[in-house]
């Protein structure tokens, strides 16, 4: 008996050896997740706080709506908050699966922030408060969505800079007597603001010609009212005085396209056309592009379907049009790209175009999807040949939009002409969050479009109106007579888009009314006669369009009438697009910036933000305050 239990007691002893063994070792803490919510000094959200753990190289920024989340964190550590600008705060976890934290301005450190000068010799700009930080911390970014953490090691930035912008030369004033017609495209292009908002964050001013205030305007939706009857889009007009100089007015244009179940948009043929060349090899690049057409792939649906070429040094197909349900085939082909060679963007293009032409989906959505820093330099490189092959193709009904990544030698001109050129839109991704906006919010406005060639011609009335200046759309102006020619090329509006047009009117019997008239000699055959003597109208706003398929436009028309409103009480979108331009015209240091400061910017920003939900007119009034600081740093 006791030789058969002998093994099974020597059992139960080890066993009972090794459980008080395990009892008397230190029980280890569970992992916990932080989240949270970073505030200024207002207790408005802060989009792109660092958020980093002490000693460590992990860490995330905070989203649109301030929001970041950590996971699996031992409840010891400490978190490290960090901004230019901002005083960092190092904060104890303590147990704590909730921490909010409240950012305050530190005016000295930002005046250490080194201001780099645009296509010179730079130093890399940091602020005193990063340098206190172990460089183990500060080399890290990372990006949070849906609780989701996507990591990037950050570089130090080089000693040159290539980037590319075509001249802007700020329209002027043009007196109604001479040329009472005023004519352009309209565009809905939200690049420029993107890429504003990342040399601000990067602690630099942008340079002037990147600030196409247009597009800044436009990154913002307005509550205008939805489309009735059968044409795409809704036109509203608002007058008040000029918030920059009460001797003037300023008008508002706003255009709403029509909003579509996502669900009942037609099919769409895309074709991802990626850089994969060696100039994409850095983190803000091509992981960010990659993590980008990730959140595009998951808004397919069956009917859609999706192809992908590459080009590097050469063009390839890496991934035949797919049906869009096969998401997991799309994703690992998406995460087999990687970056190196040269940049033959040409052969890409054409690629491209020869995929969509052999999957075709007629009465679908067709368009290639270039997704680059616009470094092309082998083969068919030029502007002028990119722009002739997309005009080409775009006869055949393949749109193209364009998706910018990246900084140092970043090609916007080029860039900016594929997307006009080829019936298509574009946008800088700066940050993950801007790709959610771009691919996922604003999924239809990007890709479908509702009306294409379309043109604005405003007629303003002699008798009411001396001179009048249209803000932004330097690079969309038209002939007058190109209103009415259908041959003529102009923008295209997507689903649910919101398009807006300043003007800042100088009205007859201004005390400088004169100084504008007197600008070219009296016409002698041009007179104020009676009829536009007594119209009440300011002026009239036409509109033509074409359907997506259509070849013939159509015309709609409207007089501008009633009296401006003072500007502290004139509608909540004209004072915050005001507002924007105004920021615009600061960044560029307007000629007709009139009396502006930027303490106004900032007040009128904030007062009109009116219902924000998503925190991007938030985001726009904290670049102001960065901004004014770097001009100004003791206000």
């Amino acid at each position: 008996m006791r030789t058969h239990y002998a093994p099974l007691t020597r059992t139960l002893t080890m066993g009972c050896l090794w459980m008080m063994m395990w009892l008397m070792m230190p029980v280890a803490a569970a992992a916990i997740t932080i989240t949270g919510t970073i505030t200024d000094e207002n207790r408005d959200p802060m989009p792109g706080v660092s958020v980093l753990i002490k000693g460590t190289s992990r860490g995330v920024i905070s989203n649109i709506n301030g929001h970041y989340t950590l996971e699996a964190l031992p409840h010891d550590l400490t978190l490290v908050f960090a901004f230019i600008g901002y005083e960092t705060q190092e904060v104890p976890i303590q147990n704590r699966t909730t921490i909010d934290v409240q950012m305050k301005p530190d005016n000295q450190k930002l005046e250490e922030v080194v201001v780099m000068s645009y296509g010179a010799q730079k130093k890399r700009m940091i602020a005193k408060a990063a340098r206190k930080t172990p460089p183990s911390v500060a080399n890290v970014m990372s990006i949070v969505e849906d609780d989701v953490c996507i990591e990037y090691e950050m570089v130090a930035q080089p000693d040159f800079n290539t980037e590319n912008y075509a001249t802007v030369r700020e329209n002027d004033f043009k007196s109604t007597a001479s040329a009472p017609l005023s004519t352009f495209s309209v565009d809905v292009d939200r690049a420029a603001y993107a890429n504003v908002r990342r040399f601000l964050n990067n602690g630099q001013l942008p340079p002037v010609d990147a600030v196409r205030i247009e597009e800044m305007v436009n990154y913002f939706a307005y509550n205008y009212p939805q489309p009735e009857g059968s044409d795409p889009f809704a036109v509203q007009t608002h007058l008040a005085v000029c918030p920059w100089n009460a001797r003037h007015l300023m008008m508002k244009i706003g255009l709403k396209g029509r909003e579509f179940d996502k669900s009942k948009l037609p099919p769409s043929n895309l074709v991802f056309l990626m850089d994969v060349s060696g100039s994409m090899d850095e983190p803000n690049k091509l992981p960010l592009l990659k993590a980008s057409l990730r959140l595009l792939v998951n808004e397919l649906r069956p009917s859609d379907r999706i192809a992908m070429v590459v080009y590097a040094g050469a063009a390839g197909l890496v991934l035949p049009s797919t049906p869009g349900n096969q998401k997991q085939t799309i994703l690992d082909a998406l995460d087999r790209l990687q970056a190196g060679g040269s940049t033959a963007g040409g052969a890409g293009l054409k690629l491209a175009y020869e995929v969509a032409r052999q999957n075709f989906i007629a009465g679908g959505n067709n368009r290639i999807v270039l997704a680059t820093d616009g470094d092309f330099n082998v083969g068919q490189s030029s502007n002028a040949e990119m722009e002739r092959l997309v005009e080409k193709e775009r006869q055949g009904g393949t749109a193209i939009t364009v998706l910018g990544f990246g900084m140092g030698n970043y090609k916007d001109d080029r860039m900016e002409i594929i997307a006009n050129k080829g019936n298509g839109n574009y946008a800088y991704i700066d940050n993950l969050q801007e790709a959610e906006k771009t691919l996922v919010k604003e999924f239809g406005g990007t890709l479908f479009t509702i009306a294409k060639d379309v043109k604005l011609q405003l007629e303003f009335n002699p008798a009411r109106v001396a001179a009048y200046r249209l803000i932004g759309y330097e690079n969309r102006l038209l002939n007058n007579e190109d209103f009415n020619n259908d041959q003529k090329d102009a923008g295209e509006i997507g689903a649910g888009h919101t398009v807006t047009a300043l003007y800042e009117i100088v009205p007859v019997g201004a005390p400088d009314a004169a100084r504008y008239a007197g600008q070219t000699d009296a016409l002698k055959y041009q007179q104020v006669t009676r009829a536009n003597t007594d119209a009440q109208d300011w002026l009239t706003v036409k509109l033509r369009y074409k359907q997506p398929d259509g070849d013939t436009s159509r015309l709609m028309e409207r007089p501008v009438t009633g009296t401006p409103e003072a500007f502290d009480r004139a509608h909540n979108d004209l004072q915050f697009a005001a507002g924007v331009a105004a920021f615009g015209m600061m960044l560029r240091n307007s000629p007709h910036k009139g009396s502006l400061t930027w303490n106004q910017v900032t007040q009128m920003t904030e007062q009109a933000r009116g219902d924000d939900p998503e925190g991007y007119r938030a985001e726009l009034v904290r670049l102001v305050k960065m901004a004014a600081k770097m001009n100004h740093p003791t206000e």
